[in-house]
């Protein structure tokens, strides 16, 4: 859904406007899922990270996402930011 607002937002309207801060929220909306799996997934193929949870369910993994998600929306303020419309 994310994404269809996102294409829309790209190629129908090319950004036109208020659009291209649609855009820059729906594409980082859209990325958090994959950064989300790709970090737990760190967490089950590399030893070190496994040591510290093993059953996914550990603070280490908790904070990782945490930290992982409060990035992405810093990262998304910004580039909101300095979009111009």
């Amino acid at each position: 859904m994310i994404l269809a607002v996102a294409i829309v937002a790209r190629y129908g309207i090319h950004q036109a406007g208020a659009w291209r801060r649609v855009y820059v929220i729906c594409a980082a909306v859209a990325l958090y899922p994959n950064v989300f799996v790709g970090v737990t997934e760190a967490f089950l193929k590399f030893p070190a990270l496994t040591a510290l949870a093993p059953n996914q369910t550990e603070a280490p993994l908790v904070v990782a996402q945490v930290v992982v998600l409060a990035l992405l929306v810093t990262l998304t303020i910004v580039a909101t930011k300095k979009t111009r419309a």
